[in-house]
């Protein structure tokens, strides 16, 4: 069989872990998130989750991943195997992110294929998908068109009528959008050569995945700032506003951007982790790698709304008027505001590339992370010469199947009941809850300390230690429930209503994941020799004696097939 393997280098790992990390929700929903909840004041609650969830449980997952040498899901068994529900749980909306998230990417290769046209297509109103109501926003700026009823923009119309051919609704599917296909197998196609050899294509391939979208966010950053109108929208972007932080709703979206944006709960730092050195310094690492992070939100909504202010001004219109977040952004807003630049074509290809490349990373470390969990539950097998490569071009045969209907007329409202239900951030809450739970009072806060102290042989801050106790988990329960008592059902466009059926689908896909993790612990009780008694006194023995961790430690490693 193939031996495991290692990054070649330390850089290997920090650029597969930033790559992972920093995606498209650094650029098109943290920018936005921010001027929504009160400015410079929504850094309060970002810092304070960053503080008490993000960089703990980062430095958790990344410590478990270097010490166990595991994937996501076999980790566990060296840990605590009644946990191991979380590892399925993770992998599954990973599984999950993996359809979704790879159709962007295929509608922002399309806009750069366009983006190499005379004339931007979504820059004016003279094409066979306009209609009567198209507002070329280039020519009539002294108009404030969002005043004019029914009009829309030639970007808005470009994308819903060219790109998309929205129908009215999920149960008017339709046909499927070839060009959008063409660019789904193309994306497929990139990611399966840059994992098809593990960490050794990932590892080269994100020496420019994880470096060149920084060269074009600068670029788009200096170009953003020099342009009339910037100041006002910076601004905006950044006018902080005190009264927000009374609004629960605040507090529980900058939760669910840390945990989304630091890419915790899933297994995916474990994954990377598994691949260091033991001796590899992943205190130091973690915590420059969430600084990277953070930083690049912040920088990112600079270069946004410097452009949303110029398009304001162009327009006369108020910058909340334009301000967008997720794919309003990146195809209306942001191709509409390039459409009034001089050399449009130069700047609509330098944001999508930019796009795709911060995408692209993510993605395939995603399917990375699948296949490496899945490698290691079956090591016998799938280590064989070309069991891997097979198994991999499966993976992506069975994803693209099943996400055909997102590229068909209506697939847009399956995109979002998948991306607001399947990988919804109260699924990720509920992982990281019994995750700290599992390490922290299980396996023990004491010893993961103790193990990062012997791996880097630095002392790690003791407030880590009282974040897996304490301010983790109960920071994670509360915002967990919180988005349980607050739950809106989905919408699209602040008008379509899903039919009953599809919200009991999209709840199906969201509890496939969160009953992992009581399903397993129920099966490994279930199936240990013994009466329900003596699972009783095991699960007393488990919870009751946490005091001692050499004794737990042992206990759930032997399964505690001995326990009298």
């Amino acid at each position: 069989t193939c031996e495991r393997g290692q990054w070649a280098s330390k850089v290997e790992f920090l650029l597969a872990v930033a790559g992972n990390v920093v995606g498209l929700g650094n650029v098109w929903r943290f920018p936005y998130l921010c001027y929504k909840n009160g400015g410079g004041a929504f850094l309060v609650p970002y810092l304070v989750f960053a503080t008490t969830c993000g960089v703990p449980l980062f430095l958790l997952e990344t410590a478990v991943g270097q010490y166990t040498q595991e994937g996501g899901i076999t980790c566990w068994r060296k840990l605590c195997p009644i946990a191991e529900g979380i590892g399925y749980g993770g992998q599954l909306i990973l599984f999950y992110s993996c359809m979704t998230y790879i159709v962007i990417l295929a509608w922002a290769l399309l806009y750069f294929v366009f983006s190499f046209s005379p004339q931007l297509p979504w820059a004016s109103c003279d094409n066979y998908w306009n209609t009567d109501d198209c507002v070329d926003l280039t020519t009539n700026n002294s108009i404030p068109w969002g005043n004019k009823t029914n009009s829309s923009s030639a970007a808005t119309e470009f994308w819903e009528r060219r790109v998309l051919a929205i129908s009215t609704g999920i149960e008017d599917i339709g046909s499927i959008r070839c060009e959008v296909l063409m660019c789904l197998v193309a994306m497929w196609i990139i990611c399966y050569f840059c994992v098809w050899k593990g960490v050794k294509s990932t590892g080269k391939v994100v020496y420019f995945t994880a470096t060149f979208p920084y060269v074009m966010l600068i670029i788009l950053l200096i170009r953003g700032l020099s342009l009339p109108g910037a100041l006002q929208g910076v601004v905006f972007y950044l006018l902080p506003d005190p009264a927000r932080l009374t609004d629960p709703q605040v507090w529980m979206e900058a939760g669910a951007q840390i945990f989304f944006s630091y890419s915790i709960g899933v297994g995916s730092l474990t994954v990377l982790g598994s691949y260091n050195t033991y001796n590899n310094n992943c205190y130091k690492d973690c915590l420059w790698l969430c600084l990277l992070n953070s930083g690049t939100s912040l920088t990112a909504g600079f270069a946004v709304f410097s452009v949303l202010g110029f398009m304001a001004q162009e327009q006369g219109v108020p910058i909340a008027q334009v301000a967008e977040s997720g794919p309003g952004l990146a195809f209306i807003a942001y191709p509409q505001a390039v459409a009034m630049m001089p050399l449009p074509q130069m700047w609509s290809i330098c944001f999508f590339v930019m796009l795709i490349l911060l995408g692209l990373d993510t993605q395939f470390v995603a399917m990375e992370v699948v296949m490496t969990s899945i490698t290691d539950m079956f090591p016998k097998v799938m280590r064989l010469p070309g069991r891997r490569e097979k198994f991999l071009l499966l993976f992506c045969v069975i994803c693209f199947l099943l996400q055909l209907v997102m590229v068909t007329e209506g697939g847009m409202y399956v995109f979002q009941m998948f991306d607001y239900y399947a990988c919804n951030g109260a699924c990720i809450l509920f992982l990281c809850v019994f995750e700290v739970l599992a390490l922290g009072w299980v396996f023990g806060a004491e010893r993961v300390y103790g193990i990062i102290k012997d791996m880097t042989k630095i002392r790690p801050n003791a407030f880590f230690k009282i974040c897996w106790l304490y301010l983790t988990p109960v920071v994670s329960l509360g915002t967990f429930i919180c988005s349980l008592v607050e739950y809106q059902p989905l919408t699209f466009n602040r008008w379509y209503v899903y039919p009953t059926w599809a919200y009991s689908l999209g709840w199906i896909f969201a509890l496939s994941s969160i009953l992992t993790v009581p399903g397993w612990a129920l099966y490994k009780l279930g199936t240990e020799s013994g009466t329900l008694a003596k699972c009783r006194q095991r699960l007393q023995f488990l919870f009751l004696m946490f005091g001692d961790d050499d004794i737990i430690y042992l206990a759930i490693e032997q399964n505690c097939e001995n326990f009298p």
